[in-house]
């Protein structure tokens, strides 16, 4: 509407008047000082945003600027010195190296052929034997899985060895004889309680274990004489 009655530009209009502006057909009293108003306020922003700063201002702003580089300048210094201030602290840590003491190799048993050869046996019928577990353990949670009970019953399908039932501890599972008592590393196990128990081991076939209910003054002692001896203790 404005364009069309002659007021093609922001010049014109800002020249205009409130009684040119109600001539034109559609506009009111109240929407002509709308419109005067709202080019006066664009008018004066654009002034105050062309105002020419003051040369303190920029002298102000030139050393904040300043300030800032400076404190950047300052942490990437910081930054570079602190890795070789921690690499002069760990020259400082490190002390000259202690010799470590060396791995001393634990006693082993003088055994002969044949028993080498049943520790063997033992050892494959170990890794085959299967976990024995009681019959129906998984039903009542009062049965513990590893209190082995044996399976009895008429109907008990455990007891008669039926497919898939858990496997019943029987003789064949058994290691030889002559290894019973014997210790994973070969030597035969000795409870130990006092100094004067040690004097009855044979040092190449036995190894001393020290009993629980001994104390820790009278175990000290054990191990010292244990040591005269040239005695094994597997419970170290």
């Amino acid at each position: 509407m404005l364009y069309n009655n002659g007021y093609d530009s922001i010049e014109k209009l800002k020249k205009a008047k409130i009684q040119d502006l109600e001539k034109i057909d559609g506009i009111t009293s109240n929407t002509a000082k709308n419109i005067l108003k709202e080019m006066k306020t664009k008018s004066e922003t654009k002034k105050t945003k062309a105002k020419p700063q003051k040369k303190e201002e920029v002298k102000e702003k030139h050393k904040k600027v300043e300030k800032k580089e400076k404190t950047v300048e300052e942490k990437l210094k910081k930054q570079e010195e602190k890795p070789k201030e921690i690499e002069i602290k760990k020259e400082e840590k490190i002390l000259p190296t202690e010799k470590k003491e060396e791995y001393k190799v634990k006693k082993k048993p003088k055994l002969n052929k044949e028993l080498e050869e049943r520790l063997r046996l033992r050892k494959q019928i170990k890794n085959r034997k299967p976990e024995f577990l009681r019959e129906e353990w998984f039903r009542y949670g009062k049965l513990s899985r590893r209190t082995w009970r044996k399976p009895d019953g008429l109907t008990s399908k455990m007891r008669l060895h039926k497919k898939y039932r858990p496997s019943v501890v029987r003789i064949g599972f058994r290691g030889p004889r002559e290894t019973r008592g014997f210790h994973s590393s070969g030597f035969e196990e000795v409870f130990v309680y006092n100094v004067n128990d040690l004097t009855r081991i044979n040092p190449d076939k036995q190894a001393a274990r020290i009993g629980s209910s001994v104390g820790t003054k009278k175990r000290l002692e054990i191990q010292k004489k244990a040591e005269e001896l040239d005695i094994r203790i597997l419970n170290l």
